[in-house]
C-alpha cells in the first residue's frame, strides 16, 4: 500500500447491515440509542465520527467541518441490526432486563423496532464462559461446522436485510484466557484445529472467521484472543479485510490513558496506582470468574507500562505497583464504579497522591464506540484498508498492532492518529501542530 495522501474510496451505497456478538447490555444501548436518535429523541453524544470534528489546514485558515461530513462514513438511517446471542430474549426484552436506558423515555416508543431483532443462535460453549448458560446456541459435529453455520447466517444476512455491506462488532462477554499457540500460526493449522474442536479455538475466533470468510471486517470488543493471532491476521490480509481490537475502552482504563500521559509529560513519578471496580451487569458476572477476569486483567495492567516506558525512565517508572481488581456487585447494574489510589512523587522525590471516582454507565460509554467502530470500519473497507486497523485504537484498551510493534495507547496521541487517518485518505494535509510559521519573520 502507497503512502501518497488520498485514497479511492468507494461510496457508502445501500443498507450497512452491523451485526453483533451478543444481544446483551451494550448492544441494546447501542441499537436502541441509534433508533432514538434517528428519530430524533436523543444525541449521539460520545460519538467522535456524529459529533467531532476536524481541523483541515492552518488555525487561520478556520476549516473544521464534522468528520461525517468530511469522510465518506455510511448514513445513520443506512444502518440496519441483527446479532447472536444464547440468551433467545428479543432486544426490547434485553434492553429492558440490562436496565441501562429509562424503559418510558428510551424503550417504550421503539418497541415495535426492538421486538423485530430476535437473536440468531450464538455458537457458544459455556466452558469459555463459566458464567453464562443459554437455549438459543448452535449445535454441531465440529467448530468447523458452527463456523459454517455463522457463515450461512451471514449470508442469510445479506439476502433478507437487502444490505450491500456488512461489518461484525464483537460485543459479547470476556472469554477465560488463551495463549497464542501452533494451532494459531497458519490458516491450515487453524482450520484443522477446529475439525479437531481443539479448545484452543475459542468462539469468537469462529465469528472472526466466518467473517473473515464472507468478506467482512471484524472489530472485537473484548479482551479475547480472537483476530489476534498469525492465521486470522495473514486471512485477513490476504482478503484485503480491516480487523481491529481489543477491548472497548469504556471507564477507568480511559482514564488511565489519560492521566498517565500527564505525568509522563511533566515527568512526575509513579509509585503505585491501585484499581477497583464494582459492576452489577452480565460483564461484571462473567468477571467474577477467575479465568475470564485472567483475560481482562491482561488487558488492563498493560496500558501503563506502554504509555510509561520505564525502561527509559527507570527512576521514574522503574518500580510501579500496579494492582487491578473487578468485584461482581448486582445492585449496581451497569452502573460501574471505578476507584483509583494514585501515588506520585515529583520534585526532590515528595510524594502526593491522587484520588479518582467515576461513576460510570458501561454501556452509555460502550454504545457510542460500537457506532464509530461499525462506521469507520466499513469506511477502512471502501477505502481498501487492509488487516489490522492501528489508527483506530483510540476505541481500545489493548489496540492490536503489526509483529515487532508495541501499542500507542496514550488517548491523545491515539486520536491525533485516528484523525491524520482521514485526513490521509482525503487527500488533506497533516496536523503536526508545530505553529512555527505564524512566528517566523522573514
Amino acid at each position: 500500500m502507497g503512502l501518497e495522501a488520498g485514497r479511492d474510496i468507494a461510496p457508502a451505497k445501500g443498507k450497512l447491515g452491523v451485526m453483533l456478538v451478543g444481544l446483551g447490555a451494550v448492544s441494546t444501548t447501542f441499537i436502541a440509542g441509534v433508533e432514538n436518535v434517528r428519530r430524533g429523541a436523543g444525541l449521539p453524544i460520545g460519538s467522535l465520527s456524529q459529533m467531532g470534528t476536524i481541523r483541515l489546514g492552518k488555525r487561520t485558515d478556520k476549516r473544521s467541518p464534522k468528520i461525517k461530513e468530511f469522510v465518506p462514513l455510511a448514513e445513520l438511517e443506512d444502518l440496519v441490526f441483527t446479532a447472536w446471542d444464547p440468551i433467545p430474549d428479543d432486544a426490547y426484552t434485553a434492553a429492558v432486563k440490562a436496565g441501562v436506558l429509562d424503559r418510558h423515555e428510551h424503550l417504550e416508543p421503539i418497541k415495535d423496532f426492538l421486538q423485530g431483532i430476535k437473536p440468531l443462535p450464538a455458537a457458544f460453549d459455556q466452558y469459555y464462559v463459566k458464567r453464562l448458560q443459554g437455549t438459543n446456541v448452535k449445535r454441531g459435529k465440529s467448530k468447523r461446522e458452527l463456523a459454517e453455520q455463522l457463515r450461512e447466517d451471514i449470508r442469510g444476512f445479506r439476502k433478507t436485510a437487502g444490505v450491500s455491506r456488512v461489518v461484525i462488532v464483537w460485543c459479547a462477554s470476556t472469554e477465560v484466557f488463551i495463549t497464542p499457540g501452533p494451532v494459531h500460526q497458519s490458516l491450515a493449522a487453524f482450520e484443522k484445529a477446529m475439525e479437531q474442536n481443539d479448545p484452543a479455538v475459542a468462539p469468537s475466533m469462529l465469528y472472526a472467521y466466518a467473517a473473515l470468510m464472507e468478506n467482512v471486517p471484524f472489530a472485537n470488543g473484548a479482551p479475547n484472543l480472537t483476530v489476534d493471532v498469525p492465521a486470522l491476521q495473514h486471512l485477513a490480509e490476504e482478503r484485503k479485510l480491516p480487523i481491529g481490537g481489543k477491548d472497548f475502552k469504556t471507564g477507568q482504563t480511559m482514564m488511565k490513558t489519560v492521566l498517565a500521559p500527564a505525568f509522563k509529560a511533566r515527568m512526575l513519578g509513579l509509585a503505585g496506582w491501585y484499581s477497583t471496580n464494582i459492576l452489577g451487569n452480565r460483564d461484571g458476572e462473567v468477571l467474577d470468574d477467575p479465568e475470564s477476569f485472567k483475560t481482562k486483567e491482561e488487558s488492563k495492567l498493560g496500558v501503563l507500562e506502554y504509555i510509561l516506558q520505564p525502561d527509559q525512565y527507570p527512576e521514574l517508572y522503574g518500580n510501579v505497583f500496579h494492582k487491578v481488581r473487578i468485584n461482581y456487585y448486582p445492585p449496581r447494574g451497569d452502573n460501574k464504579e471505578g476507584w483509583d489510589n494514585i501515588d506520585i512523587f515529583g520534585w526532590l522525590g515528595y510524594p502526593m497522591q491522587i484520588k479518582v471516582d467515576f461513576l460510570c454507565r458501561d454501556s452509555i460509554l460502550a454504545a457510542p464506540i460500537v457506532l464509530d467502530l461499525a462506521l469507520f470500519f466499513d469506511l477502512a473497507q471502501r477505502a481498501r484498508l487492509s488487516g489490522i486497523q492501528e489508527w483506530l485504537s483510540f476505541y481500545f484498551k489493548s489496540p492490536q498492532t503489526a509483529p515487532g510493534l508495541y501499542p500507542e495507547h496514550d488517548l491523545f496521541i491515539q486520536q491525533t492518529k485516528l484523525k491524520n487517518t482521514l485526513r490521509w485518505l482525503m487527500g488533506e494535509e497533516q496536523i503536526t501542530h508545530l505553529g512555527i510559521e505564524y512566528y517566523e519573520k522573514a
